[in-house]
């Protein structure tokens, strides 16, 4: 993908100068919702990639849009604005997001489920998942109705898959297997 590589050096220099003025945490939660918010908004995503809108337009927008902004990402904004690089503004978020949960060991977890997760499912999920890899994580949740039930959980590279599909395709693969059933 195009500026990854440079919006990770800004990720990291955002990061170096938050954790130096106390604000790291601040900073993840602005970024956090930078982030949902442009992937969110086709409108506004196609506003920052815009050549034809004026820098002070995506300046206003974006601290119109953010107001309650630390200093330290009001800051990243205008770097990135006077560099000609606010076009990967969720890039750098995102990456942000990253590498202040490498510096805190905090994993990302994804589960998939059939049906939406309730709160309290997913503090049980957090729990499991402190408890079977030994750190906190962040929980992504994702909803697929083809699993039709049960859950896959993903940490890193470990996945526990626990969903009703994998369990009816491992049942017709043991029955396609069997030869009394396959005679029938």
């Amino acid at each position: 993908m195009r500026g990854t590589r440079a919006a990770q050096r800004y990720a990291k220099a955002i990061l170096s100068l938050a954790k130096d003025k106390n604000s790291a945490e601040a900073v993840n939660e602005d970024m956090i919702s930078i982030s949902k918010t442009v992937l969110n908004s086709r409108d506004l995503e196609n506003m920052l990639t815009s050549p034809v809108v004026k820098d002070s337009i995506k300046k206003s927008a974006l601290l119109e849009i953010f107001k309650d902004l630390n200093a330290v990402s009001k800051g990243a904004i205008n770097v990135l604005l006077e560099n000609g690089r606010i076009n990967i503004l969720h890039l750098v978020a995102r990456q942000y997001i990253i590498l202040h949960n490498e510096m805190n060991n905090v994993q990302q977890a994804v589960v998939t489920t059939a049906v939406p997760l309730d709160k309290e499912l997913e503090a049980v999920i957090l729990a499991k998942v402190k408890e079977l890899t030994g750190s906190k994580a962040s929980l992504k949740s994702i909803v697929d109705e083809n699993i039709i039930g049960g859950f896959v959980l993903r940490v890193g590279d470990l996945q526990y898959d626990a969903s009703i599909s994998r369990n009816l395709t491992r049942l017709k693969r043991e029955l396609k297997d069997n030869t009394y059933v396959s005679k029938i």
